[in-house]
């Protein structure tokens, strides 16, 4: 059983890796955030449209890795509708599921990337557009990178 998890947690990853969602610039962005990771070579730049505290939309352009895509993928699919308090908190899981293997609560699809934390090196890759959302959320407009990234 556990096989056939990792295996459908590869084959999510493939596919928002192959057909990312959300992949295009957002002309009615209120606010962006730069990230890279040097390590791998992964660049992204992530889009916000704010109303309030709420994501009314969110997109991303970029190119990297896989599982920076498909993370980036996944978030923006996530965030779409939540509010800034709720990507915060799941900021926080996320992080901790990437760093540790430990899922705290409810992490919906964002589940794929458990696995992550036994590969130090591609933790910087599935957490890279959380840091750049975080920097977009708090008006950063300095990139954000993985390298002071603790894994």
């Amino acid at each position: 059983m556990f096989e056939d998890l990792n295996d459908l947690y590869q084959q999510v990853i493939l596919d928002h890796c192959k057909k990312p969602r959300n992949f295009h610039e957002l002309p009615a962005a209120t606010c962006s955030a730069q990230g890279r990771n040097p390590l791998c070579g992964d660049q992204l730049q992530l889009f916000l449209a704010l109303d309030g505290n709420t994501i009314k939309d969110i997109s991303f352009v970029g190119s990297g890795c896989c599982i920076s895509k498909a993370s980036a993928s996944l978030l923006t699919e996530f965030a779409k509708g939540k509010t800034k308090a709720d990507v915060e908190k799941m900021f926080e899981r996320v992080h901790e599921m990437v760093t540790t293997g430990n899922v705290q609560g409810d992490v919906g699809k964002l589940a794929v990337f458990a696995g992550v934390h036994k590969f130090p090196a591609r933790v910087k890759c599935a957490i890279l557009s959380w840091h750049a959302v975080m920097a977009a959320l708090k008006g950063d407009a300095k990139p954000v990178s993985t390298e002071n990234e603790q894994t």
